[in-house]
Order: structure tokens, then C-alpha cells, then sequence
């Protein structure tokens, strides 16, 4: 609206421009962010704290002193064998027959490889495979095959993950692209967190001006049970910074994920 003088005139309209998307990325996006809004639920901390169950008393947690270490994934699996073969003998089988004898052991063992991503961290993964360069243009990885479980039927999903960053002068090294996937799938998932857990390694791991990510899967507990369709397919998506911000970087993105 114009604003009124003394002597009867009004002042011309000021017209304020929109800040173009660049302008809004002279700082980055995360800056702004607070730690624990990258924390995403259903992420255990590796290695094991005070807080995992079995380990609300141990000394080791408030004592860096003393010599002792969590336990090894190899001393879980007495108990989860004898789980498993509760579960046979629950089901009406005899795990003592020959075709069962060592399936409890070896169900368990297939069960620690399939969540071994509980016991890795985005630290130990990226070992330094952070570089500095002078590149700011799009970066992206895609159809990286994905396994994982899900957490209601604990059967499996599989697919594919397509990541895209916008580096500000540090890149990633691009195998680490697909172990930051690694470590989040190789848990008890749902592909919405999945989805949005690589993300924000990506952006803890080399904070760019945005990162994209798109998981495209096939659900067991959709093909093997319930409905049983199964040519049915999950797309889920995060976009963060500048990919959320700008349609063209996102539109560019799609285009480079979808190309054949």
C-alpha cells in the first residue's frame, strides 16, 4: 500500500525481490540445523551404549579405564539359535531331524548378517574419504542395489537407491556412497526412515548445499502375504537443501535418475 504525507502526495510502492535460490545458499542449509534434528528414530548408536538393553549398568560405559569391550555379535548367537529352534518346535516341527539339526544356527547366523548395519558407523565407513575439491556441480550415483529387512514381518525388501549431493568444495568418494547404504538397509527398516537416514549421512558426511534421495523397492509382506500383489514397487524420496528449495536442481535430478 502507499503511504501518506503532509502534503497530500503518496510514496511509490516498494517492490522487494525474492532472494534467487543461490543467494539463499551462501550459508549452508544444515548450518541452521540443530544436532538432533539430524538424529533420525530406529538408529541404534554403534557401538553399543548404556542405553542398549543388556547394558544399562555396565561399568565399561562409565569407566574408560577399565579393559572391557560390548559383546561380539559371534556371543549372540547361542541364545538366538535356541530361539530359533523354539520358534521350529513352535511351528510343530522336530528340530532334531536331520533336514533341521543345524538350522538354528545357521537361521541366526543369517540374521546378525542381515542387520550387521547396527553394528557400523558413518565414521568408520567414510574413513577419511572426504576430499577437498573445487566442484560445485551435481553429483549422483544411482540404482545402487539395495537388501534390507522389514521391521512388521521381518521378511525382506530389496530395490534400488539413487543419491544425489551438491558438494560446496568436499566430495565423497563414491563407494562410500553405496556403504552409507549399507549401513542403514543391513537393519529392521521401513524404506520411509530408510530413505531419510541416507540423506542425512550424506549431508553429516560432507555437508553440501543439498542432497537427494530416492529408493525404489520390492516388499516381501506385499508378494508373500496380505494383498500378494506382486508387481508392485514402493518409491519413496528425501530432498534436502537446494534440491528441495530450487524445482530445476530437482527436476535435473529426476531426469539423471530416470535416464537410461
Amino acid at each position: 500500500m502507499s503511504t501518506s504525507h503532509q502534503n497530500g502526495t503518496s510514496a511509490p510502492q516498494e517492490v522487494v525481490k525474492a532472494p534467487r535460490v543461490a543467494d539463499l545458499r551462501t550459508v549452508s542449509w544444515s548450518e541452521s540445523l540443530d544436532e538432533k534434528e539430524l538424529d533420525v528414530p530406529g538408529t541404534p548408536r554403534a557401538p553399543r551404549t548404556s542405553t542398549t538393553p543388556g547394558h544399562e549398568h555396565c561399568t565399561f560405559h562409565h569407566d574408560m579405564e577399565l579393559d572391557h569391550r560390548p559383546p561380539t555379535r559371534e556371543s549372540l548367537l547361542p541364545d538366538m539359535s535356541r530361539s530359533y529352534r523354539l520358534l521350529l518346535s513352535s511351528l510343530g516341527e522336530d528340530p532334531d531331524r536331520q533336514g533341521l539339526l543345524k538350522t538354528p544356527e545357521r537361521a541366526a547366523k543369517a540374521m546378525l548378517f542381515f542387520t550387521k548395519g547396527y553394528d557400523q558407523s558413518l565414521e568408520e565407513v567414510l574413513n577419511d574419504a572426504v576430499f577437498d575439491e573445487d566442484h560445485d556441480e551435481m553429483v549422483v550415483v544411482k540404482d545402487i542395489e539395495m537388501f534390507s529387512m522389514c521391521e512388521h514381518h521381518l521378511v525382506p525388501f530389496y530395490g534400488k537407491v539413487s543419491i544425489g549431493y551438491l558438494p560446496k568444495k568436499k566430495i565423497l568418494g563414491l563407494s562410500k556412497l553405496a556403504r552409507i547404504v549399507e549401513i542403514f538397509s543391513r537393519r529392521l527398516q521401513v524404506q520411509e526412515r530408510l530413505t531419510k537416514q541416507i540423506a542425512i549421512a550424506v549431508t553429516k558426511a560432507v555437508d553440501p548445499a543439498g542432497v537427494a534421495v530416492v529408493v525404489e523397492g520390492v516388499h516381501m509382506c506385499m508378494v508373500m502375504r496380505g494383498v500378494q500383489k506382486i508387481n508392485s514397487k514402493t518409491v519413496t524420496s528425501t530432498m534436502l537443501g537446494v534440491f528441495r528449495d530450487d524445482p530445476k536442481t530437482r527436476e535435473e535430478f529426476l531426469n539423471l535418475v530416470h535416464s537410461k
